[in-house]
């Protein structure tokens, strides 16, 4: 049996879709809501079939049981098995009515407010987001930067985290983060301070505050920034879904900066995502004998995390000079240049083989950006390879 939208799943769209909405996407976006419902965040084989056929047709091969491509049958096959327990059509219905009853709007791909940075996740990309707040916010005119850390954070490391925050947020960066104790909340409330903006990951439903203790900070940032959810409305957090928060907090961000965490800290976890994307990644120090920030100096030994010290470093990290974000950053995040300025290291040289490997690039793009990065003072050439110069030795 073909499934397609009930008289109700179409009504309840129309309530969560707002100015988004159209005739001609509403099989699109209902199937899109059904995998969401289906599916764990980050589902691999079916962001595959998504990918390859649309979420609708994608959603017809696994509900009607038919023959699936050979290529992607043993994809299919086992996606039935965690995948048809959970259908429920009139769960369709039952999700947009909850997400509208408590004011949550529902982006798809392709919408105008789509956040297209997650969209570098690949088959692990979101196949739609719950927002509760302002939508625009998931294209900040600015650069996003996520500030993350420990729960259990001491009195050092939140105060840090407050100052970049506040800093960032009034030098027109949106702050991002997960609203969790300790870090998160610091960095969230420092930014609604100064009246900048911020916006929230949640592991669980956008209409759930998690952690409780943070509902009223959750409502302030719902207010003047934006919650948002991977997770339909009504969804528990759980281990899995807060760890698959993470690499949407990495991939939205322009950079991330993890500013305490333990040896196997979460935000650590987050940070491994942003390596991936080869987005740019900070860490601030604290006292070696803290076991606080023995995550913190993990990263800048193993995954050549950038030492950040003050709002300032977090600007140079990001491609700021003067306040000002630079051409290259502030234009389309994957173009050629910012690709190989993320692909360098400050301390480290790297060969053309290394620097095109990392930015996905053939060396020919590599060796012409670089050329005109060097006549810039942006880079040099060293002894083995080329590294970035910092701004404030131009």
């Amino acid at each position: 049996m073909r499934p397609e939208p009930s008289d109700s799943a179409r009504r309840e769209l129309q309530n969560v879709r707002g100015a988004a909405w159209s005739d001609s996407d509403e099989a699109d976006v209902w199937a899109r809501v059904a995998w969401n419902l289906l599916t764990e965040p980050g589902d691999g084989a079916a962001g595959h079939l998504i990918a390859e056929y649309g979420a609708l047709r994608a959603l017809e091969m696994v509900v009607s049981a038919g023959p699936a491509p050979a290529h992607l049958a043993a994809h299919v096959e086992r996606g039935r098995e965690r995948w048809m327990p959970r259908w429920r059509p009139e769960g369709i219905a039952e999700a947009c009515a909850a997400a509208a009853r408590a004011g949550v709007q529902l982006l798809v791909p392709g919408d105008p407010s789509w956040p297209t940075a997650v969209d570098d996740l690949g088959s692990h990309r979101p196949v739609c987001l719950w927002v509760r707040g302002s939508v625009a916010l998931l294209r900040p005119a600015g650069a996003a930067v996520a500030l993350v850390g420990a729960r259990a954070a001491t009195a050092y490391g939140e105060h840090v985290a407050g100052e970049l925050a506040a800093d960032l947020a009034a030098s027109g960066a949106t702050v991002v983060s997960g609203a969790a104790y300790g870090i998160d909340g610091a960095a969230h409330r420092a930014a609604l301070t100064v009246g900048g903006a911020t916006v929230a990951f949640l592991a669980g439903g956008a209409d759930r505050a998690y952690p409780t203790g943070h509902s009223h900070l959750i409502d302030r940032i719902a207010g003047s920034g934006a919650i948002i959810s991977e997770a339909p409305c009504g969804a528990a957090p759980t281990k899995w879904r807060f760890l698959q928060r993470n690499r949407l907090i990495a991939a939205m961000s322009d950079a991330t900066v993890v500013v305490e965490a333990g040896w196997r800290s979460g935000s650590l976890n987050t940070a491994g995502h942003a390596a991936s994307l080869g987005r740019p990644l900070g860490a601030v120090p604290g006292p070696i004998t803290s076991t606080a920030s023995a995550g913190c100096h993990r990263l800048m030994r193993e995954y050549d995390a950038r030492c950040i010290t003050s709002a300032d470093d977090v600007r140079e990290l990001l491609g700021w000079e003067d306040g000002t974000l630079l051409a290259a950053v502030s234009g389309d995040r994957t173009d050629r240049t910012t690709r190989v300025i993320d692909a360098l290291s400050v301390r480290t040289e790297k060969d053309l083989a290394q620097i095109a490997r990392s930015a996905g690039l053939a060396p020919a793009e590599v060796e012409a950006e670089l050329g005109i990065l060097a006549l810039s003072g942006g880079v040099e050439r060293g002894m083995v390879g080329w590294r970035r110069v910092p701004s404030w030795t131009r």
